[in-house]
């Protein structure tokens, strides 16, 4: 799709924000499509690392990871080093083998609280995937299936709390709004309509495909 190529262009032309690293954060509320527009931008920007917040929460620690992921993950690369995490295993309830995340020119950090604001000063960029809580996590739900339940009813109300007290969307750089026809990027409450917000073709219209 020519928005993620435009998107990417734009990002990597960008001042480090993290050490060598320009980390791009990918924010919105579960079910978004945070995971599957991450991926796509990833690939536009040649295989650019994404970490996924889901592995870094736990059961225990739905969004008390801060000072571990900036411990594992934001200090290293603030140092022009490699870094390692330990995955977590949501299905067995451990983490995994640790996971290297090399200082790449640009590192997408995505999932819920990817904007919170102790990380906001080390992102080059926030995006949030703009849709409403309701079908966002309507879309979560089918997704997750049944047996997914009593853990959608438990997330549900850490994330109100957690955008209540901590919310990523009046800081986001880009809004992003995928319809039937492809992905649509807007300049978001923290953005400016500029060369390197504005991701619109001349005529106004959205330039998604």
């Amino acid at each position: 799709m020519a928005i993620f190529h435009l998107l990417a262009s734009r990002l990597r032309r960008l001042p480090p924000s993290c050490g060598p690293v320009r980390l791009i954060g990918v924010d919105g509320h579960a079910g978004s499509g945070k995971t599957t527009f991450a991926g796509r931008l990833a690939a536009a920007l040649d295989g650019a690392p994404v970490l996924h917040l889901d592995d870094i929460a736990t059961h225990e620690e739905l969004f008390a990871w801060t000072e571990r992921l900036l411990r594992d993950v934001i200090q290293p690369l603030g140092r022009g080093e490699v870094a390692h995490y330990r995955p977590y295993n949501w299905r067995a309830r451990s983490f995994g083998p640790a996971c290297a995340l090399p200082p790449a020119p640009v590192v997408l950090v995505e999932g819920v609280g990817a904007g919170r604001r102790v990380l906001r000063p080390h992102l080059a960029r926030l995006v949030w995937m703009e849709l409403t809580h309701e079908e966002a996590w309507t879309r979560g739900r089918v997704r997750d299936g049944e047996e997914q339940h009593t853990f959608w009813a438990e997330w549900v109300e850490a994330e109100r709390r957690h955008f209540a007290g901590d919310p990523s969307r009046p800081f986001a750089d880009l809004l992003v709004r995928q319809g039937t026809m492809g992905y649509e990027v807007l300049p978001g409450p923290a953005g400016t309509s500029g060369p390197d917000q504005d991701l619109t073709d001349s005529d106004g219209s959205s330039a998604a495909s």
